[in-house]
């Protein structure tokens, strides 16, 4: 059967007549493209995330039972960052050679017994031991689940796959402490139920993934150093910087936005803390449709200078103890959040050679998740020595910093780019003198 090549980035990918026809009238459609598939990854990696964050409203809660102090749930964080680092490097290039759902399968399986673990708790190492478990299948599973998304969008618009994985995951962190907090707070078993309930929801994704097609392998396995390609080197430094940041800042909210919720209201209600944490989430996601449309440099942009903003209310909210200031907090960071993530995550997309697309997506996460898990680790240190108010301010101030470097690099970016355009543009548009003459030229007309 003859078959007609297609060629991105270096890559070839085959391709048979009735496929090349299809790209032809502008389908674009490959194997294992279809709205079921598309909406199958999304909602797994909602799932996935969600289940990584149902803990984040129970921690008051394993601290009275359990009977540790804040270093030790810092320590419960990290070990969950330390096993997801490897396990993104790994699982990438795999997905590459093996095909998504080859990877993603186990990851989903991993997550479950993860969350089992969390839910048979009986002391401190189970905590430690069912996070390592959740940072190895959120891992693995990252860097196939995004690059299924954005190859599976049904029409094969990169853009949209792009906004709707950044809308998964933004939708799952958010979702995840509302899930714990609820259902800890008005349902039986509060430190179990929780996770029964993500673990169905995982069995779900996992009957669902192993019902859609596999994607074709695009390149061969081998163990190696961790790389982006020189051609696209600009693009992952800026966009990894910016999401670096991006959830640094949010993470900060997950950690400190319950704490101080608590503190300014006096209550211990558990669906509170994770309610005023989902807002962030909330405003992010609408955000994120609305600017659905915008350039990907340009929501950084706003997003970095948002982020700023939303910093600044969070320590006005710590000096005034205002629950009010919180609640402004949360939405202005959130729409920075929304605004920012959905800019990285559209350039990465699109910059992506398809034969290393999950790789290089399992390298962004890198970056992304050490900006979820260093700067936590650091204010926790922090606020032992200095408080946690005061904590909170250097780090404002640090990410604050940060994210205006950011802006002014991506402005230069944008300035860089948009030169030579005009220049191009003034160079091949004709004047209104010479248009019609050049045009009659071109026909054979003389001029009159």
């Amino acid at each position: 059967m003859d078959r007609a090549p297609l060629r991105a980035h270096g890559g070839a990918v085959t391709l048979s007549p009735s496929e090349s026809v299809s790209i032809a009238h502008g389908e674009h459609r490959l194997p294992g493209r279809g709205a079921f598939g598309f909406w199958a990854a999304g909602a797994t990696y909602l799932v996935l995330l969600a289940g990584t964050n149902v803990p984040t409203p129970l921690y008051r809660t394993y601290q009275v039972s359990f009977g540790f102090g804040d270093a030790t749930l810092t320590a419960v964080f990290a070990v969950y960052v330390a096993a997801l680092i490897p396990s993104l490097l790994v699982a990438g290039p795999l997905a590459d050679a093996v095909g998504r759902r080859t990877v993603l399968v186990p990851a989903i399986a991993l997550a479950a017994a993860g969350a089992a673990l969390l839910a048979a708790a009986q002391g401190t190492a189970w905590l430690y031991v069912g996070r390592l478990v959740q940072g190895l299948a959120l891992g693995a599973a990252s860097g196939a689940v995004t690059a299924l998304l954005v190859e599976r969008e049904p029409r094969g618009d990169r853009r949209r796959g792009a906004m709707v994985a950044a809308l998964a995951a933004v939708a799952g962190v958010g979702f995840g402490p509302l899930l714990g907090g609820v259902v800890a707070q008005y349902l039986p078993e509060p430190t179990v139920l929780p996770y029964l309930v993500e673990i169905a929801l995982l069995l779900a994704a996992l009957i669902a993934t192993a019902t859609t097609p596999d994607t074709r392998a695009t390149t061969s396995y081998r163990p190696r150093r961790p790389s982006v390609p020189a051609e696209i080197r600009a693009v992952f430094v800026t966009s990894g910087a910016t999401s670096f940041v991006t959830w640094a800042v949010t993470a900060i909210f997950l950690t400190l936005v319950p704490t101080y919720a608590a503190t300014f209201t006096h209550s211990a209600n558990l669906a509170l803390d994770g309610a005023v944490v989902a807002i962030l989430f909330a405003c992010s996601g609408a955000t994120q449709r609305a600017a659905s449309k915008r350039g990907a440099v340009a929501c950084e942009r706003f997003g970095l200078l948002s982020l700023i903003g939303g910093l600044g209310l969070l320590v006005g909210a710590g000096v005034a103890s205002s629950i009010w200031l919180l609640l402004a907090a949360s939405v202005v960071a959130g729409v920075g959040q929304g605004l920012a993530f959905l800019g990285t995550m559209t350039e990465i997309n699109g910059a992506a050679p398809p034969d290393r697309h999950a790789e290089i997506l399992s390298g962004f996460y890198v970056v992304t998740y050490l900006g979820t898990g260093i700067p936590v680790i650091g204010v926790g240190f922090l606020a032992g020595a200095l408080g946690l108010l005061r904590a909170v301010e250097v780090f404002s101030a640090g990410a604050s910093v940060a994210a205006a470097v950011l802006f002014l690099v991506l402005t230069a970016r944008l300035s860089a780019i948009a030169v030579p355009r005009a220049r191009l543009a003034r160079r091949t548009e004709p004047t209104a003198s010479q248009g019609p003459t050049r045009q009659r030229r071109r026909h054979g007309a003389r001029p009159r």
